[in-house]
């Protein structure tokens, strides 16, 4: 039975500051590539390539992936919302800034919080804890606020993308629940990553032809640099990192602590993109970087005879 820790350790919270650095660059990545990879199609080919390299890793590690072990059910549910996760994110950012969409993407901590305590014990939060993830949400609310601030074309477009972020979040939060409370806790990592990037593999085409897309494999070497880098770190190596993780550490505590991707996205669409850098999202970094503490604290000791 897999040991499962109180708090995220040192290496645990490494192994977390570079999942987050890459996702925050991942999204620069998805935005420079779709204009001239259709974004479905870029989905496609980015999470095919992941399921082999999974299969030729869990081949050349002996880990059995076709084995029945009872969470077929509960895999392809977790298959399906990764998923449609990633359909939103690839069309969000045809229409939102990739810093914006980083932002409202990493909503996904608070569905955690709000639903995996009622399913596993071990989660419950503290009070202040729960006053982090508030802290971190009203940041999140504020910088969603910018969007309204005008009626133009162009808000009514950012609009639209910073809901299809929204709703990606929430389906990674009903993802990581999926995962944390089903069966697959006590499957391999390798197992419960590839229910999502074959799922996906398989969806994301069809999505693709049903919008229109044209398909080709004609793109400049930076297009494809962009989609290898995407596939092999991004859907490959730190996705495989965080299902690990999932199975030895406690999620909530995870999942608020992935709010520093928005950070490292918002310095990376600064630098590379020219994406402005607004009052209201360094205000709502700010709060987030607030929850992450609040969160994380661990409770005082009492006393030494406290201790078990």
């Amino acid at each position: 039975m897999t040991e499962r820790k109180q708090h995220l350790d040192a290496l645990a919270i490494s192994l977390l500051l570079a999942c987050c650095l890459f996702w925050g660059f991942q999204q620069i990545l998805i935005k420079i590539t779709v204009a001239e990879v259709p974004p479905l199609w870029q989905a496609s080919i980015r999470f095919a390539g992941a399921t082999m390299l999974l299969w030729l890793w869990c081949a050349l590690r002996g880990v059995r992936l076709f084995e029945r072990d009872g969470t077929l059910r509960a895999g392809l549910l977790a298959g399906g919302l990764f998923a449609a996760e990633f359909t939103f994110i690839y069309l969000g950012l045809q229409n939102t800034s990739a810093s914006r969409l980083t932002v409202f993407l990493y909503t996904s901590p608070f569905v955690v919080a709000l639903l995996l305590p009622r399913l596993v014990a071990s989660e419950q939060l503290r009070l202040a804890q729960w006053v982090g993830l508030v802290i971190a949400f009203s940041a999140v609310a504020l910088a969603f606020a910018e969007g309204f601030l005008a009626g133009s074309g162009s808000s009514a477009r950012q609009l639209r993308g910073d809901a299809m972020a929204l709703a990606a979040g929430t389906l990674w939060g009903l993802t990581t629940l999926v995962i944390r409370a089903s069966v697959l806790a006590s499957a391999s990592a390798e197992k419960t990553l590839f229910y999502q990037v074959a799922v996906t593999a398989a969806v994301a085409p069809v999505v693709s032809m049903l919008l229109g897309e044209r398909w080709s494999l004609s793109y400049s070497a930076s297009a494809w640099g962009s989609i290898v880098l995407q596939t092999a770190i991004g859907a490959f190596a730190s996705y495989l990192t965080w299902m690990w993780l999932l199975r030895h550490y406690p999620t909530t505590q995870m999942s608020s602590f992935t709010f520093l991707t928005p950070v490292f996205a918002l310095v990376f669409g600064v630098l590379l993109l020219n994406e402005a850098l607004t009052l209201q999202l360094m205000l709502a970094l700010c709060g987030v970087a607030v929850g992450i503490v609040l969160v994380n604290r661990r409770p005082a000791r009492i006393s030494q005879s406290s201790r078990p």
